[in-house]
């Protein structure tokens, strides 16, 4: 069994690297945007189904302790009530598949990524990284004659 190719995770140091986004570069990227760091506010948490509405009386740094202790959110700025949710060890988001290189809760999806790319680092542009072709990923795929 190959092992499977990591992805390389967006670059947000090299933003001179991202390419100028068109809707059709989705269905053949590897989801690189799902690599960037997801800045949610407290009704994104609530759509994603993680708070509930009756939690919203409680201190949003209560709710940030409870939700890092979970392995939810990375970060929570208090100045800003801004919370980041944690990645996987390979930078992937919580809530994308690893096979699909799709999103688990598209339809819930916080607002930062509902937006992408129109904000972010480098608005009208992404990460943009093609998928492999299959030739290239398996060199067996050629038959000896």
């Amino acid at each position: 069994m190959m092992k499977p190719n990591l992805i390389a995770a967006a670059e947000l140091d090299r933003l001179d690297t991202w390419a100028k986004y068109s809707a059709p570069m989705c269905g053949s990227c590897v989801s690189s945007c799902c690599t960037l760091p997801v800045e949610v506010k407290i009704k994104d948490l609530i759509r994603i189904g993680i708070v509930d509405e009756f939690e919203l009386g409680d201190p949003p740094k209560n709710i940030a302790k409870r939700l890092q202790k979970e392995g939810i959110v990375e970060r929570y700025n208090q100045k800003s009530e801004i919370f980041t949710l944690q990645r996987m060890s390979n930078n992937d988001c919580l809530y994308l598949d690893r096979k699909s290189r799709l999103c688990t809760i598209y339809e819930k999806r916080p607002d930062t990524c509902r937006n992408h790319p129109r904000v972010g680092p480098r608005p009208g542009y992404c990460a943009y990284k093609p998928k492999e072709v299959e030739r290239e990923r398996n060199p067996r795929t050629l038959d000896k004659f």
